[in-house]
């Protein structure tokens, strides 16, 4: 089976704290909702104590046009995904030696906070010697579900082509399309919320000649889900002045009614319960959705561990959320055998499922 050889993270530069962000909200909306302090604290009640920006706070507090905004994510997106790429292709924490960019067969590349044609893994190929016959293959508007929907598709790549080498290179800088205008409450969560964040994956057919240093997770299976007439619950409303946040109050109680029969019936394909997954690799799309997953799946609270570590330190960065999820797991001990599922959620409203398991080292 196809495995994840290699997982890399690039911050953004320009980092605030909750309470930084909180007092900039304050001053935004104050004069728009009278019950301001009880709405703010959702920015306390979140447990996200810092995020990682692409631009410094001043450069909110003025407005943008939508062009402005794009060129801004054209520029970053390429700068940001070029620094991942390299850093996947040459990490010491994973790999034995470094892998060539010629190598690489194709590239996924995720994102839904921006546009570009051509896009932005074309640009960065022309700023890394990737082989000029390297395949593109971008994928927009999955938001949260991006990361773990692009490993899937490189799974099945890599099931097709066994030779193959793929990246995943995932890019959302959500906080270049806020809205200082919008006084809808979906921007005031997003406000609470959402941040940037760069990341980027190898994965590596049956047949690819990859060294490793650690165990690495096996992708045994994949399963994607659409809920049926449930558009307005997460996405974008595209706009003159660029993309307005949806984020649907419900969901979290979506979560518990919908994602349990999900898992337990991905599961079963695989004659396995929730309770035989060691490593649960989840988008933590903020606290209300990380406690719905543990009471719906009945997980224990140290199986969200390393989702809550991220969603305090980096917010919820859209598609690489998960891929920053998965290096923890990555890098911390685990044992041959254990089995792993990741998870993410997005706009459709969707689910995407994978069902891992550590290996012997290549």
């Amino acid at each position: 089976m196809p495995k994840i050889v290699s997982v890399s993270t690039v911050h953004p530069p320009y980092e605030l704290t909750q309470e930084e962000t909180t007092e900039f909200a304050r001053e935004l909306f104050q004069d728009d909702f009278h019950d301001i302090g009880r709405l703010l604290a959702v920015f306390q009640n979140g447990q996200i104590k810092k995020r990682h920006f692409s631009m410094p706070l001043p450069w909110f507090e003025r407005d943008h046009s939508l062009q402005e905004r794009n060129d801004l994510y054209i520029e970053l997106a390429t700068e940001y995904g070029a620094k991942a790429a390299a850093r996947c292709l040459n990490n010491d924490w994973f790999l034995q030696q470094q892998v060539g960019y010629e190598e690489i067969d194709a590239i996924f590349f995720i994102s839904s906070s921006g546009m570009a044609t051509p896009g932005i893994e074309a640009r960065i190929m022309n700023r890394l010697p990737f082989s000029l016959d390297t395949k593109r293959i971008p994928i927009w508007g999955l938001g949260c579900a991006g990361g773990a929907a692009g490993i899937s598709r490189a799974y099945e790549y890599c099931v097709a082509f066994p030779k193959a080498k793929v990246l995943v290179l995932s890019v959302e800088l959500c906080s270049l399309t806020f809205q200082r205008n919008d006084r809808s409450k979906s921007n005031l969560i997003g406000t609470s919320l959402f941040a940037d964040g760069v990341a980027c994956a190898l994965v590596a057919g049956d047949k690819a000649n990859i060294r490793t240093k650690r165990l690495t997770p096996s992708i045994l299976k994949t399963k994607s889900k659409l809920l049926p007439d449930s558009e307005n619950v997460m996405g974008w409303d595209l706009k003159d002045n660029g993309l307005h946040v949806v984020f649907s109050r419900d969901i979290p109680s979506i979560v518990r009614s919908w994602l349990g029969g999900f898992v337990e019936g991905f599961l079963q394909t695989s004659h396995l319960s929730i309770k035989e997954i060691a490593h649960f690799v989840a988008h933590p799309g903020g606290k209300k959705v990380l406690d719905a997953y543990e009471d719906t799946l009945q997980l224990a609270k140290d199986k969200t561990k390393h989702a809550r570590t991220v969603l305090s330190e980096f917010g919820n960065m859209s598609s690489p959320t998960v891929l920053y999820v998965l290096e923890r797991f990555m890098l911390d001990k685990v044992k041959h055998g254990d089995y792993g599922l990741m998870a993410a959620l997005g706009p459709g409203f969707c689910g995407e499922l994978l069902l891992l398991k550590w290996g012997v080292e290549a």
